[in-house]
């Protein structure tokens, strides 16, 4: 269980975020299509996950919109997009945004992905929602980096994630 605040006020995770160097979770998350989608969908390809509470929220927009502007320049890498919205709201928001590089997936139908990863809001005004988190998996699906962001409502370190791109 991590400790993280949202404006100063403690709330607490589920678990922690896979270890460096562990192999990340496999998940069954939901596409814009209502497809369920797993990491043999990007089989092959770098994946940097970023976990998000809402895109409904200006920080979630904000990273989103970042990562969409790296991964222009990054074909061999995906920026998964993870929250609890339905999958018609993240449409909405990536399509009224331009966001073209980025794909969201929720976790609409089920809190696995959430408590596999560590990321489940346990109690607070939050809860059942997922924290923000950035996780980095190569290729093979090892995990590369991971950050849970301690303050809920400030951004992720940017750049130690797409450093861990390489």
């Amino acid at each position: 269980m991590a400790v993280v605040t949202l404006k100063g006020s403690e709330f607490h995770t589920n678990g922690d975020l896979p270890a460096v160097g562990s192999q990340g979770p496999d998940f069954r998350l939901v596409a814009g299509d209502l497809s369920d989608v797993t990491l043999a969908n990007y089989a092959g390809k770098k994946k940097l996950l970023n976990i998000v509470p809402s895109l409904d929220t200006p920080v979630c927009a904000i990273s989103t919109r970042k990562f969409n502007e790296y991964a222009k320049a990054h074909p061999d890498t995906v920026i998964l997009i993870v929250s609890a919205d339905l999958p018609f709201a993240q449409g909405r928001f990536c399509t009224g945004e331009k966001l073209e590089n980025v794909i969201p997936l929720s976790i609409m139908r089920s809190h696995h992905f959430a408590k596999d990863y560590g990321v489940l809001v346990d109690d607070g005004p939050l809860a059942g929602l997922t924290a923000r988190a950035v996780v980095v998996l190569g290729e093979n699906n090892k995990v590369l980096y991971t950050q849970l962001v301690p303050e809920i409502a400030d951004e992720p370190d940017y750049e130690s994630a797409l450093k861990a791109l390489g």
